[in-house]
């Protein structure tokens, strides 16, 4: 059975967890980056209502941070499922697309 010598400090549990968090951090990291904006912006937003809303002249949306407060109540509202990531590429993608807010 394994012993663990007392004068030795916890440097290989100490590494393995710092190695874990690395590891979680390129993760979330890549799933950030790897965001299909064009592909929740069709699954959840025009496939319900079209790009039409974007385009009409007396739209409602008259800034960013409207427009991606306007995607979040969507998101919460219709249990869409979006993480926050996500909201902010389709509201960006939107803005990109339609709206031209400046940044």
């Amino acid at each position: 059975m394994f012993q663990r010598d007392p004068s030795r400090p916890h440097h290989c549990a100490l590494a393995a967890l710092l190695g874990l968090g690395a590891l979680v951090g390129s993760l979330s990291a890549a799933a950030a980056t790897d965001i299909d904006a064009h592909t929740l912006l069709q699954q959840n937003c025009t496939s319900c209502h079209g790009s039409e809303v974007y385009t009409r002249p007396d739209r409602k949306i008259r800034s960013l941070s409207a427009l991606k407060t306007q995607v979040e109540t969507c998101n919460t509202n219709l249990d869409k499922g979006m993480f926050p990531e996500e909201v902010n590429a389709v509201a960006n993608l939107l803005n990109q697309e339609y709206y031209k807010f400046s940044q």
